[in-house]
């Protein structure tokens, strides 16, 4: 299927989102995220990539997330279109950054919520929402009032307002946001976003103070496994040749979120055959070049582990080293995953799947 982007009609199609004056404000001169862009959303695409219109590219029982999350039925992923980032590595470009999904008001996003919920979906797990904070609030108060009764879980790049955070206060119930990186300058060449760790900080710790964590033991067909039902789980990608980077961040979670969240250690980087040239090609090697673009190596590892031991937090899930890459997703497909990693619920083209 081709890549879709936002035609002016979903740019102010979102009747149902914004149907107060309150919530319209919020997208006329918009600063919901950190960039403050003041666009007029309700006419045009902010620095996101998008306008007043939700869209979403697909939603699935996803098996790759950390554990407490997966649990027995799977995690119940929702992948929205656009993103308050620009990573020049990032893995769901297709949607995050060109354009590939299609509007849905609350009705529809009910629907998906409540049949990812009868799939058996552990919670429903949005994942890049943050652009669309005001609006995704109402739509999570609608689904609960339609019946939403798992988990909601924000799946947050961490650059984010903590203003903005606050109105999905008694809505989310877990958060589940990156670390990225505590370099200003290493934020600003590969995502276009020198204040990133400040952002990411202020907002981190709002979740901290807002979700304490809660943990149960749940048990099926004699096997027990653990299961997140509010609080944080903080997630680092370890960058390859940027040792120092993870060891700054793993810092400062030790100083500020041992204890209070679940760290997960990713090291799952992996260079992306993107399909793109001209331009856009262009810009995203020369952001490419401020880090080391392959896979992981052994012995990074090794010394990955090695930090691990050193900093001893109390609750921390580190990814076994892999070479497999065909765990890179295609949102162009009803099915972007593996099956073993993912069920598809719904996709833009088709809508539910039967």
């Amino acid at each position: 299927m081709p890549e879709l982007n936002a035609s002016k009609s979903e740019l102010n199609m979102f009747e149902s989102g914004l149907n107060t004056p309150e919530l319209e404000a919020l997208y006329k001169s918009c600063v919901q995220c950190p960039r403050r862009c003041k666009a007029d959303r309700t006419k045009a695409s902010g620095i996101c990539g998008e306008g007043a219109g939700v869209r979403i590219a697909t939603a699935c029982l996803h098996f790759g997330e950390e554990p407490p999350v997966t649990v027995f039925g799977g995690s119940g992923t929702i992948f929205f279109t656009g993103c308050t980032l620009r990573c020049a590595f990032c893995q769901n470009y297709q949607i995050s950054q060109k354009g590939m999904g299609r509007a849905v008001d609350s009705a529809e996003f009910t629907d998906i919520c409540l049949a990812l919920q009868n799939a058996g979906a552990e919670n429903i797990n949005l994942v890049t929402p943050s652009h669309h904070i005001p609006v995704i609030a109402k739509c999570i108060a609608d689904a609960k009032m339609a019946g939403l009764a798992v988990p909601v879980c924000w799946n947050s790049s961490g650059y984010e307002s903590a203003e903005m955070l606050s109105l999905l206060k008694d809505l989310v119930d877990i958060w589940l946001p990156d670390f990225k990186t505590l370099d200003s300058d290493f934020s600003r060449k590969v995502f276009a976003a020198p204040d990133y760790p400040d952002a990411a900080k202020a907002a981190l710790l709002w979740m901290l103070e807002n979700s304490p964590l809660e943990i149960k033991k749940i048990t099926k067909n004699g096997e027990t496994k653990e299961k997140i039902t509010s609080g944080v789980i903080i997630r680092h990608l370890f960058m390859p040749g940027r040792f120092e980077d993870t060891a700054e961040v793993l810092g400062w979670l030790k100083e500020n979120a041992d204890g209070r969240a679940i760290i997960s250690l990713m090291s799952q980087y992996t260079p992306v055959p993107f399909k793109e040239s001209g331009p856009d090609s262009a810009i995203r090697q020369a952001a490419l070049s401020a880090i080391e673009n392959r896979l992981v190596s052994s012995t990074e590892d090794s010394d990955i582990r090695d930090l691990i031991d050193a900093y001893d937090f109390d609750y921390l899930f580190y990814q076994d080293l892999s070479t497999d890459t065909d765990w890179l997703p295609d949102f162009s497909r009803i099915q972007p995953f593996s099956n073993k990693l993912a069920r598809p619920i719904w996709h833009y083209g088709p809508g539910l799947i039967k």
